[in-house]
């Protein structure tokens, strides 16, 4: 039974890469990011404000970080991940998200200190040729003359922004509810995008794309966190981690059967080589934590 919210959260993340690019023809980037975390954070208000408000004293110091940890792990990943929609496909966008276990992993060593050893750098430069093998279509070499898709760079800088939120989360540790602290970091979200909300054309809702909002703000915001956090109670931190490697194999598995994406040989190589970098992260995160 443990087993399955982290299974659930993974299958709701992998469900949202085929969400985030049917969006791309159905409304506009900026609108589905603001969208999406204001709706969520409407649902939550009803159970959250209140004690939110009653544990404000505790709150108010870490506001600048919260604010940080929001604008990069909501704002910018999620936005960053609607706009390379546009250019590359699901396929892609859940494979190079495969990267970031072990892009924090590099970044903990510059921003926590920890000891860089063998198996972290190896780790790292795998899963990094595991990503450039699918950015290039499985042509490496043709890399350097054919440049990196639009879509698959702005992923990489998702990938980047999501590594260091993460890396600022454990960094920070600050000493609130995981509720709390995800209801305020949506809040975050919510200014950070406005503006770009306001300046932006709109698509405006309507019956095609209501349903890829309300999944983005019920199933990949609300549901997949909760039943994530739930699964790291029940299991640990360091046992639920294998299960978010699973989320670009059914990747794959979900834009191949929704959208009809054709999966090719580079696609299947690519994320075999990221997750056995990944791999080899953990075991040097195992040993050093």
């Amino acid at each position: 039974m443990q087993y399955l919210f982290p299974l659930l959260a993974v299958f709701a993340w992998a469900g949202n890469t085929v969400i985030t690019k049917m969006s791309a023809t159905n409304i506009e980037p900026t609108e589905i990011g603001f969208y999406r975390w204001l709706f969520a954070w409407l649902l939550l208000t009803p159970f959250v404000l209140r004690p939110t408000l009653r544990n404000w004293w505790r709150i108010r110091p870490h506001l600048g970080k919260i604010f940080i940890m929001g604008s990069l792990g909501m704002a910018m990943f999620q936005s960053l991940m609607y706009f390379a929609a546009q250019y590359t496909s699901a396929a892609n966008i859940g494979i190079i998200q495969a990267l970031t276990p072990s892009t924090a992993l590099v970044l903990a060593v510059i921003v926590l200190k920890q000891r860089l050893t063998t198996p972290a750098v190896i780790g790292a430069i795998t899963a990094f040729i595991g990503v450039l093998l699918v950015v290039s279509n499985g042509e490496v070499l043709q890399l350097i003359n054919r440049g990196v898709n639009r879509g698959d760079a702005l992923m990489v800088v998702a990938v980047l922004s999501y590594a260091l939120y993460s890396t600022l989360l454990k960094h920070w540790q600050i000493g609130i509810s995981a509720l709390q602290m995800l209801y305020l970091q949506m809040l975050a979200a919510i200014i950070v995008q406005l503006p770009l909300f306001l300046s932006q054309p709109k698509t405006g809702l309507n019956l095609d794309n209501l349903p890829l909002v309300l999944y983005a703000c019920l199933a990949a915001s609300m549901i997949a966190p909760l039943a994530w956090l739930h699964g790291v109670r029940l299991m640990g931190p360091s046992r639920i981690a294998i299960f978010f490697n699973l989320m670009p194999i059914l990747s794959l598995f979900i834009a191949a059967l929704t959208l009809g994406e054709q999966i090719e040989v580079y696609h299947w190589i690519g994320t075999a080589i990221i997750l056995l970098g990944v791999f080899l992260a953990e075991r040097w995160k195992d040993k050093t934590a």
